[in-house]
């Protein structure tokens, strides 16, 4: 299978190149422009494709006024800017895999090993997200900027890509609350302090009105996220290993973004009880974990170094293989969804209604 096969080829890579920091520099951006054309100039693939066709007739015709009064206007303002242009619906993947990447490059580029930090996105993150729920795919890649900013100490900065993360997708707002961690020590009593804080700012968002249509949607109403459960539990697990085995290390060697990685870590540890709730909301907020996860487990070689430690260095890789592996041969969402792999980038097909 295609994907599998691509994955294996990237894994291989990204394993071998640990410690080569010269090889690793030399494949990153060939790896980052392959991925993001693989996702971006793809035709009729992903489980979202239809869906985001329909949404792109619907408001196509918007205006700038009414654009003002519609949930993520920023998502709906280019919907309607691309027809202002006449670009046909494909183009909106292409837009939002470029926010997408270009967001996860601002993370990327800021860990030891970028290219092992970027392949590893590809099972859960980029096949997820970019190569289908495209929305949210541009909300992530914004909320790179905001966690790159995070890990710079840039309030303001990490404050405006929230809010603009939050107008594609207005999940992303939740991250607000994360604010008064951005600068100053940080302590136990502090992100206590902030916990209670952001109590109102909760309850502001559970009562909104896009709260209360997520909860009409997914809470009680048989709708679920399908592979929830594994993606959810690989965070869990992310998230217990750093916080017993790796924080300390961290701590000592990596000060500059032990306060983003250890938040997020226990970000991973509460989030997972609201898969007894709703697997769609807890899985739609565990995927803005997961490029924070992937920094832990792409720091794995330089956490816990030497040839005993091996087996260790490679588990991530191991880990998500067998996930992914397991997710392609079995899954009929997935045979239903990506298979067969199509690519609009040589031009769309004679009969293509696209452009009629």
């Amino acid at each position: 299978m295609l994907y599998v096969v691509i994955m294996g080829a990237l894994f291989l890579v990204g394993y071998r190149a640990i410690g080569n920091s010269t090889l690793q520099h030399q494949l990153y951006f060939p790896v980052l422009l392959g991925l993001f054309l693989f996702s971006a100039f793809r035709f009729e693939v992903g489980c979202d494709w239809w869906g985001y066709l329909h949404q792109y007739r619907l408001f196509s015709s918007t205006t700038g006024g009414e654009i003002l009064d519609v949930q993520d206007p920023l998502w709906i303002g280019i919907i309607g800017l691309l027809n202002g242009f006449d670009l046909p619906y494909p183009w909106l993947n292409v837009i939002s895999s470029a926010l997408f990447f270009a967001g996860m490059h601002a993370l990327a580029k800021r860990q030891p090993d970028p290219l092992s930090f970027l392949i590893l996105l590809f099972p859960i993150l980029i096949i997820n997200m970019p190569m289908s729920g495209i929305r949210q795919a541009a909300a992530i890649g914004i909320m790179g900027f905001a966690f790159a900013a995070f890990l710079d100490r840039r309030l303001a900065a990490f404050l405006f890509w929230t809010v603009i993360a939050s107008l594609f997708h207005t999940s992303a707002i939740v991250f607000l609350l994360l604010a008064p961690l951005v600068g100053g020590r940080y302590t136990t009593r502090r992100l206590v302090a902030a916990g209670i804080l952001a109590i109102p700012g909760v309850f502001a968002l559970l009562l909104g009105s896009g709260a209360e249509l997520a909860i009409g949607r997914y809470v009680g109403s048989g709708v679920d996220a399908v592979g929830a459960l594994f993606r959810l539990g690989l965070l869990l697990v992310t998230g217990i290993f750093f916080v017993l085995l790796a924080a300390r290390h961290w701590a000592r060697l990596y000060p500059r973004d032990y306060r983003l990685v250890s938040i997020g870590s226990l970000m991973m540890l509460t989030i997972f009880p609201l898969v007894f709730v709703s697997t769609v909301i807890a899985d739609r907020y565990g995927y803005y974990l997961v490029p924070i996860q992937t920094i832990i487990l792409a720091r794995l070689p330089y956490l816990f170094p030497g040839q005993q430690n091996r087996l260790l260095q490679a588990a991530p890789y191991l880990a998500l293989a067998l996930t992914f592996v397991v997710w392609t041969f079995m899954s009929w969402h997935f045979n239903s969804c990506y298979l067969p792999y199509r690519t609009w980038i040589f031009g769309f097909p004679s009969d293509s209604f696209y452009f009629l």
